[in-house]
């Protein structure tokens, strides 16, 4: 007798902002394909339309806003969650018709809205899902979200009070995670929270065991159990503290990839203290310098913000004096930007817009001028190179150690015809442009 199996409603997903929130979308979806719900990549054959939002600043809300409308429009069945659910009577009042609304990292919440709105019909042989979960990234790369929330109360940030202080993960249920991503082909882990460097405060950086042994709840602990998994490690959102000097011996030994993604976000004392950060920029100085002498490769990325209320033109030369002497290897720049409910609005000193697009000009092309020196500098070197996309005619492109995925630059190669995604090849850099470089794969 033939077995005809129940039809499983499919959802889609729309997943908007940081890799914090790619990374809840990617658990929403694990367990749904774990309850035998399909997904769906296009809106008309989705049964249920889940809209993953961004509430950081007023433009993201806006873009969340308009994927909501999108789907509404394309499907008429949404159900909307992160960030931006902490504002649902706004999405309410423009969108009446969204079928539930939760919150960041309500995952329970948003699969049983799920459940309600497209029911699973009972079968044993539908629920089925890959042991690494399902992924959003390309399947050679994989973020390992660590912990969830942030201590810091930045004048500029409303995330805490979206989020919630810092809740660390166990480490040891991390180490089993990024073992799994590792055994289904991920080649690089990109290691995320609000604050990397503040990972176990709230477990007081107690042990667990692992492997016969144990491992403390601690950045360094945790980044060094990482790197014997065999794949590239890469740090973001890395806040200055003293013990991240620790891990920069890590990444020399090759253990961890020599790369620091750390949100300095200005550098002129009076900014820093206006943006609730610590202002300790020529520490930072001298620390940059060591950690250098200690792993010469070592690439930093940072983000800044222009037109902070009461920045000065001396407080924005001195940020272009600080990035001067600091070489920043990649740098991302921001006008300001009021976000409701952040302190920072009340500020006084708010800065023209006109002078703030002037700013930011400025700060581009300062940045552009140094990373072109930089990426110049690595013309004739053989570096390792992680291919993203191949099209088996010869051209592929990847990064480097020195690039994390989507916002940092790209190794573009010819003579490529055997490259794969995943693949990490030895390649011979050939040209460079202001945040690109040209290779050949080494024979």
């Amino acid at each position: 007798m033939t077995l005809t199996l129940p039809t499983p409603p499919k959802v889609g997903m729309v997943s908007l902002g940081c890799p914090k929130a790619l990374v809840d979308s990617e658990r929403i979806l694990t367990k749904l394909r774990s309850d035998g719900y399909q997904l769906s990549s296009e809106y008309e054959e989705a049964d249920v339309v889940l809209v993953n939002t961004c509430g950081f600043l007023d433009s993201a809300k806006e873009e969340s806003l308009a994927a909501i409308g999108e789907a509404i429009a394309e499907n008429g069945r949404v159900i909307v969650t992160g960030c931006m659910g902490n504002e649902a009577e706004v999405i309410r009042q423009k969108f009446p018709e969204v079928l539930a609304i939760t919150g960041p990292h309500q995952y329970e919440s948003v699969v049983g809205a799920v459940h309600v709105a497209a029911p699973m019909p009972p079968s044993a042989y539908l629920n089925l899902v890959p042991e690494s979960g399902l992924k959003l990234t390309p399947r050679h790369y994989s973020y390992l979200k660590i912990s969830e929330g942030c201590n810091h109360r930045c004048s500029f940030c409303i995330i805490p009070s979206i989020r919630g202080d810092l809740v660390s993960r166990r480490p040891d249920a991390i180490l089993r995670e990024a073992e799994k991503l590792v055994a289904a082909g991920t080649k690089e882990l990109l290691v995320i929270s609000q604050d990397t460097s503040a990972y176990g405060v709230d477990l007081r950086h107690a042990a667990w065991p692992w492997k016969g042994g144990e491992v403390r709840a601690h950045m360094t602990d945790l980044a060094r159990e990482l790197g014997k998994l065999g794949a590239w490690v890469r740090l973001h959102y890395v806040y200055p503290y003293p013990h991240v000097d620790q891990v920069i011996p890590l990444m020399a030994e090759g253990l961890v990839t020599p790369y620091l993604d750390i949100p300095f976000q200005h550098a002129a004392p009076s900014v820093l203290k206006a943006m609730k950060r610590p202002a300790n920029e020529a520490k930072v100085l001298e620390r940059i310098r060591a950690w250098r002498e200690i792993c010469p490769d070592i690439a930093i990325r940072s983000s800044f913000v222009v037109g902070f209320p009461g920045e000065t033109d001396a407080d924005f030369e001195y940020l272009l004096q600080w990035l001067e002497e600091a070489q920043l290897d990649r740098v991302g720049g921001f006008r300001f930007e009021p976000v409701t409910g952040a302190a920072a609005n009340a500020l006084p000193g708010v800065v023209p817009e006109e002078v703030k697009e002037e700013r930011y000009a400025r700060l581009m092309e300062t940045t552009a001028r140094i990373s072109a020196a930089k990426l110049q500098a690595k013309v004739g070197r053989e570096i390792d190179v992680i291919i993203d996309v191949a099209d088996g005619e010869g051209g592929a492109s990847g990064r480097s150690q020195a690039d994390a995925p989507e916002i940092d630059g790209e190794v573009h190669l010819r003579d490529a015809a055997e490259a794969s995604p995943g693949d990490i090849l030895r390649v011979l850099i050939e040209d460079a442009d202001e945040h690109d470089l040209f290779g050949v794969p080494v024979s």
